[in-house]
């Protein structure tokens, strides 16, 4: 299981969070007024209600007299009618504010994934953002939506209520309400349980997810290592968490709605009590009884529903912080103000500012760690020349693709200086950088849909005959028009539906497509077999004639194409030269030469030696 573990939340109840939140209905002021009418309308008719029965109790039913009664069963009536259409236009109206909503937090969180730097998601489960995308912002526009929907009737009824029960008898109205003191210090005691039960219980959602994610992705070495037992014990352990804080998280809410319901029954057998003596003084009329009656548990069902809403918050507010985690974290690496200002940025380039690049690279004093882990690279420089092939071989973990990821601008230096074209990369747009890069690797990475589409993922523009010509260079066009489908054949999901070979053709079209005066070529033949391998190579020899190249090595015939050829040992250049001359030296290269490629070219390593 992955070590990454969430932020933890201590507040009870982040009045900063929910403003936060509730930013996001900005652009639905025009829908919430218009909730906010039709509820308050809601409220009011509801409040009406007992009231029309007082009189038709006190003038029709006390009197034994039904003159009027006609008039007033319309009045009624259309009272009824207006309500339907109210109850229409809220639930239509709350249901837009709950797709909008969650549409908007959605987008922006996606907007800020894209955003986000490569050492986010190395120490972020993909199972752990998809949670946050899912459940937690749905959870997020259900509870805004009919959260407010809910507050503003319970409020406005509420109010209604306590109006007319002080205008009809206001000592027994005072008497009624009197147990609302003590709902309010229950309201505070059962909230901070719920609150932190439903952050448990969101926490473990997040590791769920990412079991699953984790599940999936690796069904196969799960089987090939015989592993569902312990996988399945794995699960349930945590599933059997998630269970137990839910049911946790259900008894305080269990709890606090019974607690509701008890002193509003007090509070009806207060109307009940005082309510019935002043009928038999008559002090009060019998329709006035029925009406407090009436209205006192219409006064406490909206006082459930707010203990209710209350109890959702809690949990809803666990969403929130999760949610708002993820757009509020920090992008590591971001331009410069002056750099967007003149280049744009990710999502608002300004091209027509965007200079050429010719493709020298310059490596000036870099040194670089990852966050928490010991630096890899330390007072390392390099100069290549534009149009200039080198090949990076070492050991794993000698600091191969932390140099080319630091080209590609997914990590920046913590000391020292790239010079792009003798500029420092910072001053350019990272768009800019990584428009003018081709980046191949070891597992290439297909999108649902077609062939042609995911060629095209490199320039969207592209013609048709563009893409065929890409697939072409790369002798991919072969293979593809002898598919059922050709280019319109579906790929699958990570492109299932074709070999690693076939998949790494197509990536290699797809960068050709794009046109980079940068490549990168970061194992990129190590999944081929051989015979594939010697389709790709002379393709890949075209492609990389003119542009600046970088190829982590692992086959000899990629290596030995190289103008020059970099020993990495420990984040240092240990060696450096072409295959001949590396070989002519008998050094480290020669050694891992005869150790890892002899078996690969054996007649060449008999006449090297």
């Amino acid at each position: 299981m992955n070590k990454f573990e969430e932020q933890e939340y201590h507040k009870r109840f982040d009045f900063d969070l929910w403003k936060k939140i509730f930013s996001y209905i900005k652009p639905y002021k025009k829908y919430l007024l218009w909730l906010a009418v039709v509820m308050v309308g809601v409220a009011g008719i509801d409040a009406i209600f007992p009231f029309m029965n007082k009189i038709a109790i006190d003038k029709y039913v006390v009197k034994d007299d039904i003159n009027g009664l006609y008039s007033f069963g319309v009045k009624y009536g259309i009272l009824v009618i207006i309500q339907a259409i109210n109850v229409f236009f809220f639930i239509a109206i709350a249901g837009k504010i709950e797709t909008g909503v969650a549409y908007d937090v959605r987008k922006r969180a996606f907007k800020r994934l894209q955003e986000l730097s490569f050492s986010y998601y190395d120490k972020t489960p993909v199972g752990w953002m998809m949670a946050r995308m899912t459940s937690d912002i749905r959870r997020l526009g259900e509870t805004i939506a009919w959260g407010l929907v809910d507050f503003v009737w319970g409020f406005s009824m509420m109010v209604a209520i306590m109006g007319i029960m002080l205008a009809l008898n206001w000592k027994l109205a005072l008497i009624t309400l009197s147990v609302v003191p003590i709902l309010v210090v229950a309201s505070l005691y059962f909230q901070k349980k719920i609150l932190t039960a439903y952050r448990k219980v969101r926490k473990i959602n997040s590791k769920i997810t990412g079991a699953f994610n984790e599940g999936i992705m690796g069904a196969k070495t799960t089987k090939t290592l015989v592993r569902e037992k312990e996988n399945l014990e794995e699960f349930k352990g945590i599933t059997g968490k998630m269970r137990h804080h839910s049911i946790r998280a259900a008894i305080f809410s269990s709890l606090f709605l019974p607690v509701v319901l008890t002193l509003s029954s007090v509070g009806t057998a207060l109307a009940l009590w005082y309510g019935g003596e002043g009928v038999v003084k008559g002090i009060i009329t019998y329709g006035t009884l029925v009406a407090f009656l009436n209205y006192t548990v219409q006064f406490f069902e909206p006082v459930r529903q707010l203990a209710r809403i209350f109890a959702e918050l809690q949990s809803a507010q666990a969403s929130a912080e999760r949610v708002l985690s993820l757009i509020e974290t920090q992008v590591e690496i971001e331009d410069a103000p002056g750099v967007i200002a003149r280049y744009g940025d990710t999502f608002n380039p300004r091209k027509e500012n965007w200079p050429s690049l010719k493709g020298d690279v310059s490596f000036v004093n870099v040194s670089f760690s990852y966050q928490g882990g010991e630096k890899v690279l330390k007072d390392f420089n390099l100069d290549v020349k534009a149009g200039e092939t080198v090949a990076l071989v070492g050991e794993t973990g000698s600091g191969k693709s932390t140099i080319v990821n630091l080209i590609c601008r997914f990590y920046e230096p913590t000391g020292g200086k790239i010079l792009i074209d003798g500029v420092d990369y910072r001053k350019k747009s990272q768009l800019w950088l990584r428009s003018n890069l081709g980046y191949v690797l070891q597992t290439p990475h297909l999108f649902s849909g077609t062939i042609k589409e995911n060629i095209r993922y490199g320039r969207l523009e592209a013609s048709d005959e563009e893409v065929i010509k890409a697939a072409k260079i790369v002798n991919a066009h072969d293979f593809i028009i002898n598919l059922k489908d050709g280019y319109d054949t579906v790929v699958g999901e990570s492109g299932s539906g074709l070999s690693t070979g076939e998949k790494q053709l197509i990536s290699f079209a797809r960068a050709i497509l794009a046109n980079p005066r940068i490549f990168v070529l970061d194992e990129a033949t190590s999944s081929i077999d051989t015979e594939m391998e010697q389709i790709i190579q002379k393709a890949v020899d075209k492609l990389l004639e003119g542009r600046t190249s970088f190829i982590i090595a692992h086959r000899l015939s990629t290596v030995r194409s190289a103008d020059r050829i970099l020993v990495i040992k420990d984040g240092k250049i240990i060696e450096e030269g072409n295959h001949n001359q590396l070989l002519k030296r008998k050094g480290y290269y020669y050694r891992l030469y005869t150790n890892q490629f002899i078996e690969e070219e054996k007649p060449e390593c008999c006449q090297a030696n």
